[in-house]
């Protein structure tokens, strides 16, 4: 895939994945994009070292799956590394 494909794919995973993560979440669009391409690579990765798939081509259903997938787990870590916040006294 080529760079474009690679940030358009990155904020559309990004952007989904934000809707599917439950809590607030506040990251900007740039953020969002680099959260989604990071998801993709995760994904990939995952699913290359189960066997079971594969980065394909922008258009592949699997691809967008697996950047989904892996944007959502990318999340959840980073909700779960950075906590709720201060807490006020």
């Amino acid at each position: 895939m080529g760079i474009i494909a690679w940030i358009v794919l990155g904020l559309l995973a990004g952007t989904l994945a934000r809707a599917i993560v439950p809590g607030r979440t506040d990251l900007g669009c740039l953020t969002t994009t680099a959260v989604g391409i990071l998801g993709a690579l995760i994904g990939g990765a995952i699913a290359s070292a189960a066997d079971v798939g594969e980065l394909g081509t922008f258009y592949d259903a699997g691809t967008w799956g697996l950047a989904i997938l892996g944007s959502v787990l990318l999340l959840l870590v980073l909700q779960a590394v950075g906590g709720r916040g201060r807490r006020r006294r």
